[in-house]
């Protein structure tokens, strides 16, 4: 996967995941492709155990699903807003 293709991807999940959690964030787009990318290994590691559990594998997997990027921004995304919350 190119740099670019990893970014708009990262992009539109990132915003997805923003729209589907409730409650407004301080961050602009850059944190919102942070977000998607993260969010995309998140749930590409998450998809790889869940799926396949016997060839777990601590390198990054390399087949990032949407769907999957967007599960793990979500996650991603709850877990900042109960960390920043509590300060």
């Amino acid at each position: 996967m190119g740099i670019i293709t990893m970014i708009i991807i990262g992009l539109i999940a990132g915003a997805i995941a923003r729209l589907l959690v409730p409650g407004k964030e301080d961050f602009g787009w850059i944190m919102t492709i942070v977000l998607g990318i993260v969010g995309g290994y998140v749930g590409g590691t998450l998809g790889s155990l869940v799926f396949a559990p016997h060839k777990f594998d601590l390198r990054p997997p390399v087949e990032h699903s949407f769907i999957g990027a967007i599960i793990g921004a979500v996650i991603i995304l709850i877990i900042y807003k109960a960390v920043r919350s509590r300060t």
